[in-house]
């Protein structure tokens, strides 16, 4: 296996680890911080690609919603929440869309399941701020 092949095969095996831990039920706040903890596993094995204009675009998507949650995470304004809830959905499935379109599955299988946690803890933040 060449070091290209190896690198995303590593990448891909980290991944599907991280998203084990997902799966597992929890609070509100330590799912956020697990998916705060894929993103840093996830820029490091992005780090490695060796197409430049891929990684550095996926680490830009990265940081947004990085960045998104730590604002969803403090916002205590229902019209707020909604509005980061929008505003990640949308960099989710941009970086979805740009895994597809660049052709790199190991990256397109994790932003897939990173924009699923992303659009759920979204979804249970707004939700709790109605009630």
């Amino acid at each position: 296996m060449g070091k290209k092949g190896l690198g995303k095969f590593l990448a891909g095996a980290g991944i599907g680890a991280a998203l084990g831990i997902l799966l597992a039920p929890k609070k509100g706040s330590e799912t956020r911080q697990d998916i705060k903890n894929m993103f840093d596993d996830l820029m490091r094995k992005v780090r490695n690609i060796d197409t430049e204009e891929v990684k550095l675009a996926v680490e830009a998507k990265i940081e947004e919603l990085k960045e998104g949650l730590e604002n969803l995470n403090k916002e205590t304004v229902l019209a707020e929440a909604k509005r980061q809830a929008k505003k990640l959905k949308k960099a989710a499935e941009d970086l979805v869309e740009y895994a597809v379109e660049n052709g790199t599955p190991v990256i397109e299988k994790s932003a897939n399941a990173i924009k699923e946690k992303v659009i759920e803890v979204s979804s249970e933040v707004v939700k709790k701020l109605s009630k």
